[in-house]
């Protein structure tokens, strides 16, 4: 088999787990990568082991060699960016979120259903063999009606007021930091889990730190590296949301978001109640779904190849006792994308699991209505979202 070309542009934090996971993969080339400058890109290339360093992303996106972009790039760049790979015919995994906006993003998912190639937003919590058996269990009726769905994304990374990245920065993160950071996995998670859409929102944001202390450069996340002369730097986006939603169905819900919050290291929780059980999954406790009863005890189902549906039996790669991890799920996610790569990228051969640049989309539309509720002063707002 012939192995399929990769070049990554933006090797920061992230960067690196696709790097891992596409190696993981068998039938994948990491071919280049392309940074900020030669320097920079040749550093990373030698960090990861990667053979071709290009000092920027044009470049490495003519490489002849490469058929897959995968863009780790800060925010503001994903359109130009993600615009080039696509006018170049290349297939693209897009880090989330794909866009600043939601014009941005309809732009970009347009483009790349024109396009006809592959196109990936990591919304990878999907990527969980138990969110998958959640999921298969309320599609099938499991549960029941659903009534509620609630949790919350939380984590402490940004606590420390001596923590700025592009992320803080308007022009390079977006208007929004928590909700579109993480607030954006939470919302997929709830619309993917539950089978619902999200029709409307009510937004109530914070900014507890609004002031932070920058170095000069951009620190990539949770990095640890504090030091040096500092300036103050005046912070306009959201480190602490919460959310009432309304679904397209009538079914409510509510979950809060924030990054300031210690000892909350990546703390995600969904939960989603339907008339007959509950289900229940912790990020930080994965490989296990809690099933709640109103007549009989509850349930803690562990993840097992042999006890999951058929559907999430191919996202488990451990036997059961065998602890499976974020990295295993990102994993699950880059399999699924060459595998629709090497299925000629048509719509009707996408796995099921898999986020597209319409997901990508979607989610700018939901975090622009949480920023249009919270500045009209707490009202419900609904989504503005266009279909292909």
């Amino acid at each position: 088999m012939k192995k399929i070309g990769m070049g990554l542009i933006g090797p920061g934090f992230v960067g690196a787990h696709h790097i891992d996971a596409v190696r993981r993969l068998g039938d994948v080339d990491v071919i280049g990568i392309a940074g900020s400058s030669q320097q920079s890109a040749e550093k990373k290339a030698n960090e990861y082991k990667v053979d071709r360093a290009y000092a920027d992303y044009q470049a490495l996106i003519a490489d002849p060699d490469i058929q897959v972009i995968h863009n780790t790039t800060p925010n503001y760049l994903h359109l130009p960016v993600t615009l080039a790979a696509l006018a170049a015919g290349k297939h693209v995994i897009s880090d989330k979120p794909l866009a600043l906006n939601p014009v941005e993003g309809r732009t970009l998912r347009d483009a790349a259903i024109k396009a006809k190639v592959a196109h990936v937003v990591t919304f990878n919590y999907r990527g969980n063999p138990l969110v998958q058996q959640a999921r298969g269990m309320v599609a099938k009726g499991e549960c029941g009606n659903v009534s509620f769905v609630h949790g919350h994304y939380l984590q402490d990374w940004m606590t420390d007021p001596n923590v700025y990245s592009w992320r803080s920065d308007p022009a390079k993160g977006g208007s929004s930091s928590a909700l579109g950071d993480i607030g954006s996995h939470w919302c997929d998670l709830a619309e993917h889990v539950s089978g619902l859409k999200i029709d409307s929102v009510l937004a109530d944001l914070t900014t507890v730190v609004p002031v932070r202390y920058s170095a000069g450069g951009s620190a990539e996340a949770f990095s640890t590296k504090i030091g040096g002369e500092r300036t103050a730097v005046t912070v306009q986006s959201e480190d602490l949301a919460s959310v009432l939603l309304r679904f397209d169905n009538g079914t409510k819900g509510s979950f809060s978001v924030g990054q300031i919050l210690p000892g909350h290291k990546n703390d995600v929780v969904i939960e989603v109640n339907g008339r007959t059980s509950s289900l229940k999954w912790k990020q930080e406790q994965q490989n296990e779904l809690w099933i709640g009863h109103h007549n009989k005890p509850n349930e803690l189902m562990a993840k097992d190849p042999s006890l999951v549906s058929p559907e999430a039996r191919r996202y488990v790669h451990l036997p059961g006792g065998h602890q499976e991890s974020w990295a295993d799920a990102f994993c699950n996610l880059m399999r699924d994308a060459y595998q629709w790569v090497r299925d000629g990228a048509v719509p009707e051969a996408k796995p099921t699991m898999l986020p597209t640049f319409n997901d990508g989309y979607r989610s700018t539309c939901l975090v622009e209505a949480m920023l249009r509720s919270h500045a009209g002063g707490n009202v419900w707002q609904k989504v503005e979202y266009v279909p292909a």
